[in-house]
Order: structure tokens, then C-alpha cells, then sequence
């Protein structure tokens, strides 16, 4: 298998280097885009509680809020090459990250959550 991609050339052609975080930042707003979307207009198509429960989007909130803080940070502001004002510099700018970090693993667990206990085990 890991000569099945060695005749693709295609990382060559273009330089992802200055453009990488730009990139992964479009990707991830548009997914984040695209759930909103789709959530809203599940709420939209069942506004009873009982037929979907509307307190779910609490762990859509959280993860709008981290990705929103994960964003916001650039590389040189973790590494210390840009960013030394503020209220704790550096250390403020990885504080920063890991709490938005906590945030978006947490959202993903009490996400799993809600669809293992709120949809697959249901029945049970």
C-alpha cells in the first residue's frame, strides 16, 4: 500500500506552506457552517420537545465558542515569535489554546453522548 500513491505528484504543484492554516480554517468553517445548517433546520422541521430535544444544541454552542478560540490564535502566538504584549503573553496565548481545546473535546464527548443516550440506546 505504500506504493500506491508514489506515481501522484500533486503536493508538488502547490506550495501549502504560508497557505496551510488558511486553508484548514476555510475547511473547518464550512463544516462548522454546514452543521449549523443541518441542526437548525432539524429544529426548524420538529419544534416539539418531544419530538426532538432542542437543549442538544448546547453542545453545538460549546463548539462554535472553541472553534471560534482555537481560531483566534495563530502559530507565532504559541511559539512566542509574535505576540509578547498583553496580559500574560505567551503563556496567555497557550492558556488560551488549551482552554478552547478542553472546550471542543468536551463538546465531542457530551455529543456522543447525547446520541448513544438520547437515539441508539433508547430502546433499551
Amino acid at each position: 500500500m505504500s506504493g500506491f500513491l508514489e506515481g501522484l505528484r500533486c503536493s508538488e504543484c502547490i506550495d501549502w506552506g504560508e497557505k496551510r492554516n488558511t486553508i484548514a480554517s476555510i475547511a473547518a468553517g464550512i463544516l462548522f457552517f454546514t452543521g449549523w445548517w443541518i441542526i437548525i433546520d432539524a429544529a426548524v422541521i420538529y419544534p416539539s420537545m418531544e419530538e426532538f430535544n432542542h437543549s442538544y444544541h448546547a453542545c453545538g454552542v460549546i463548539a462554535t465558542i472553541a472553534f471560534l478560540m482555537i481560531n483566534a490564535v495563530s502559530n507565532g502566538q504559541v511559539r512566542g515569535d509574535s505576540y509578547s504584549e498583553g496580559c500574560l503573553g505567551q503563556t496567555g496565548a497557550r492558556i488560551w489554546l488549551f482552554i478552547g481545546f478542553m472546550l471542543a473535546f468536551g463538546s465531542l464527548i457530551a455529543s456522543m453522548w447525547i446520541l448513544f443516550g438520547g437515539y441508539v440506546a433508547k430502546g433499551f
